[in-house]
């Protein structure tokens, strides 16, 4: 039997009255909805791409731990642009992020639109070891 815990507001995550789970845990398994550069009041902060990355990887970041993950259980990251040219400036806040030969895996791509008309969205996958 499956139990799942919804992450619905938590410390370090934006507080909005969207109808969605910042994340849902089933099991050791931790599933992050799409992270945009929205502040803890819920606004969306507008700014460069490195800008956004940052908030919209903090709030990725805030997710996983409060549904008790750590960055290091992450497997999975899917990351829509605005703009596919805006990929170098996240390669290099991902290699910051996460260390060689830890990495997870990701896909990326051009989205028509965002939320918010934002730059950036993260979502991904995060899994504990049960051993």
């Amino acid at each position: 039997m499956s139990s799942k815990k919804y992450i619905t507001k938590g410390e370090g995550l934006p507080n909005w009255s969207n109808p969605i789970s910042h994340a849902v845990v089933v099991n050791n398994m931790c599933f992050v909805s799409g992270q945009l550069a929205v502040n803890t009041d819920g606004k969306y902060v507008s700014g460069t791409i490195e800008q956004e990355g940052q908030l919209a990887f903090a709030n990725f970041f805030a997710a996983i731990k409060n549904a008790g993950f750590a960055k290091e259980d992450i497997v999975f990251i899917d990351i829509a642009f605005e703009n596919l040219q805006d990929l170098p400036p996240i390669n290099q806040l991902f290699i910051e992020l996460f260390p060689k030969g830890k990495r997870p895996a990701r896909t990326i791509y051009q989205a028509a639109a965002l939320p918010f008309g934002g730059k950036i969205k993260i979502t991904g996958t995060a899994v504990k070891d049960l051993r």
